[in-house]
């Protein structure tokens, strides 16, 4: 995925320009599945889901708003930041195709950016509606919603299982907010079947890819399991989730190897080591993808802290059984990000890239509701501010998410 001529640099707005163009690569290392190992499965979805409840909550929503409407900071900036981004336009007209094509580095891009990026409009239109109450914001994320439900049959080519969680992400916090909370929306079935006949089989059952990929996946497979009301196919999103992360962040208390996801055929030290881009010294908060950058890496401590969101809000509170891994991760990387040297031990002393705007949904969850003291995730996430969106299926947390106890 990487050429080689990005900037090694972190934080550089090249950098983050030449990621966005390729970010739809292949994955580095891909393995069979040779071993019977199965993720656990247990029961995980609630008796009654919460909705809206896609990243999102209506008290959290609530908080926000009041937060807004009275100018208090950081909020009032992220929404200004949020209602002048291209994502709020009431003008926009959405680009669905039948068949969404992603291939390696973008190529082709028969549609990947348009369905992304008209997803993130929708959910930042819901925002702006339940925000405002003006219904003109909600009108235009059911208009964009009703345009794709009505036209998308399938992803194609190499990425289409990245391309589906990242989309498949954005889809369903939008559809919980417009369902739930305004006053009318007479497509919301279709956007259902759309989501179950489309999106639900191309993301459920995982990918031995990078771990970001599965973890997005699964992302986009919890979103819309609390939209459709699956209690299985929640179940089985939990599942991939508990196999999944104790593969992609490494604790010392593993030993000395990481763990490997469920079915992932890594069964020898050398296969494992390839998998952690050539990684062979292992510390609290190392991710598969460190070594690769930390952009990668963000999208996986991303999808994390969205899952474990979610599950919260749905009633089973997912962070502690994830939240040493995920505390270690985010500290590890944001210090480096700060400028803290990188020893030789690590990626070789050198680590390209930044996290990107990630970082206020598990910093809010582990610092300010479980107290964790996490002073250089703090810094980092407080010098950000107010975090935008990354174009892919992230967008507008420190808005909705920076210091909210609901």
């Amino acid at each position: 995925m990487r050429t080689g001529t990005i900037p090694r640099v972190l934080g550089t707005a090249a950098a983050l320009a030449a990621l966005l163009t390729t970010a739809l690569a292949a994955p580095a290392v891909a393995e069979r599945s040779t071993t019977p190992d199965r993720a656990p499965v247990e029961a995980a979805a609630p008796a009654s889901f919460t909705h809206p409840g896609v990243l999102v909550s209506r008290p959290q929503l609530d908080f926000v708003r009041g937060r807004v409407q009275a100018g208090a900071q950081p909020w009032k900036s992220a929404y200004d930041q949020m209602m002048d981004s291209k994502y709020a336009s009431l003008t926009r007209t959405a680009k669905p195709r039948a068949v969404v094509e992603c291939g390696s580095y973008s190529n082709p891009n028969n549609g990947c950016t348009d369905e992304r990026e008209d997803a993130i409009a929708a959910y930042t239109l819901s925002l702006a509606w339940y925000i405002t109450q003006d219904s003109r914001y909600a009108q235009k994320a059911i208009q964009i919603m009703d345009a794709w439900s009505a036209v998308i049959k399938d992803h194609t080519n190499s990425n289409a299982p990245l391309q589906t969680g990242w989309a498949g992400s954005s889809w369903p916090r939008a559809a919980e907010i417009i369902k739930y909370t305004y006053s009318s929306w007479p497509g919301s079935g279709r956007f259902g079947t759309m989501l179950r006949d489309v999106y639900l089989p191309e993301v459920t059952n995982g990918s031995h890819s990078n771990g970001n990929w599965e973890l997005s996946m699964t992302e986009a497979a919890i979103g819309i399991a609390v939209f459709l009301e699956d209690r299985a196919a929640y179940d089985k999103a939990v599942g991939k989730f508990r196999g999944r992360v104790p593969a992609y962040i490494y604790v010392t208390a593993d030993g000395s190897l990481p763990k490997v996801a469920p079915g992932s055929g890594l069964d020898t030290r050398a296969k494992v080591i390839n998998y952690w881009q050539g990684q062979s010294t292992f510390m609290d908060g190392l991710s598969q993808e460190t070594c690769r950058d930390l952009t990668h890496t963000g999208y996986g401590l991303s999808a994390i802290s969205h899952i474990a969101e979610t599950g919260r809000i749905q009633g089973q509170d997912l962070y502690p059984e994830i939240a040493d891994r995920l505390r270690h991760a985010m500290g590890l990387h944001a210090k480096h990000q700060l400028g803290t040297p990188v020893p030789s031990s690590l990626c070789g002393g050198s680590l390209k890239d930044n996290l990107g705007p990630v970082t206020e949904v598990g910093f809010n969850a582990l610092a300010n509701r479980l107290g964790y003291a996490m002073t250089n995730t703090q810094t980092l996430t407080e010098r950000q501010r107010p975090a935008g969106s990354n174009n892919l299926f992230v967008a507008w947390e420190t808005l909705t998410h920076a210091n909210n106890p609901a």
